[in-house]
């Protein structure tokens, strides 16, 4: 008789169990551990602990912390074998990544670095991701054909994740200049008119604001420059802890010593 094809999550906070609820819609038998239970998720077997759990299940999710993951994928590595894929998908640096995939390399298991791109409530299991490693084609190969939109990136553990954390620099960042332009706006009483401006801005950009951000900040870094420390200091004078716009000062000074005083700059 052909065994079952199990699944195992360890980690049923919000992503876990939003992708465990749509593995169990699909039919899949999924096991489920979590230290601090915090949802139910009906028609999860919920089992004792992760040795438990991933026990002779053909793909194992771990789904959780990344300052964990290392100890989970330690915890587990006893019960794994060939055959089974261990996939991390937990944001973390390359070189986590990297140390989980060398944890587990000697059990036979494959190891798969997933990178979710996208926020998982409302999604589910049809998260967007990257996945790199010596298990990523058989991530697609499995997870993707039960519904998640997969891209393999590579065979290294890390490159999933590098990519990840590269467009974090950018959207988080971009969060928190947005939010303490807003914040400083708020405080000299025209908050909505920022809010209106930053909305038109986002709207309008197209392909070539990148190319005009990049060469816009090499051109004009020493004007920059000024006009952040100016920033910086109206924040202070707030009250505002200018963290976004001392940071950007810091940044344009950098690239202003990296390009040199030859370097074209406004009157």
């Amino acid at each position: 008789m052909r065994e079952p094809f199990v699944v195992a999550v360890l980690g049923l906070g919000e992503a876990g169990s939003a992708i465990a609820a749509d593995l169990v819609a699909l039919g899949v038998r999924v096991r489920g551990y979590d230290p601090i239970p915090e949802r139910s998720v009906a028609g999860l077997e919920r089992v004792g602990s992760e040795l438990e759990a991933v026990r002779d299940a053909q793909v194992i999710l771990s789904v959780n912390w990344a300052r964990v993951a290392l100890e989970v994928a330690q915890t587990v590595a006893p019960a794994l074998g060939p055959g089974q894929l261990f996939a991390d998908l937990n944001t973390a640096a390359p070189a986590l990544k990297q140390s989980l995939a060398a944890a587990l390399a000697p059990t036979g298991a494959l190891f798969a670095d997933v990178a979710l791109m996208s926020p998982v409530p409302g999604r589910g299991l049809r998260t967007p991701a990257l996945v790199s490693g010596p298990g990523a084609a058989r991530f697609a190969a499995t997870i993707g054909a039960l519904g998640m939109p997969v891209e393999p990136v590579g065979p290294e553990a890390g490159a999933a994740a590098a990519r990840k954390l590269v467009r974090s620099v950018f959207f988080k960042g971009m969060a928190a200049a947005v939010g303490e332009a807003l914040e400083a706006a708020r405080r000299l009483g025209f908050e909505q008119e920022t809010w209106q401006n930053i909305a038109e801005t986002l709207a309008a950009a197209d392909a070539r604001l990148v190319d005009r951000l990049v060469e816009g900040s090499l051109r004009h870094a020493r004007r920059r420059r000024e006009e952040m420390a100016a920033a910086a200091e109206m924040l202070k004078a707030l009250g505002i802890t200018p963290h976004m716009a001392q940071a950007t000062e810091a940044w344009l000074a950098d690239l202003l010593e990296a390009t040199g005083p030859s370097s074209p700059q406004p009157r």
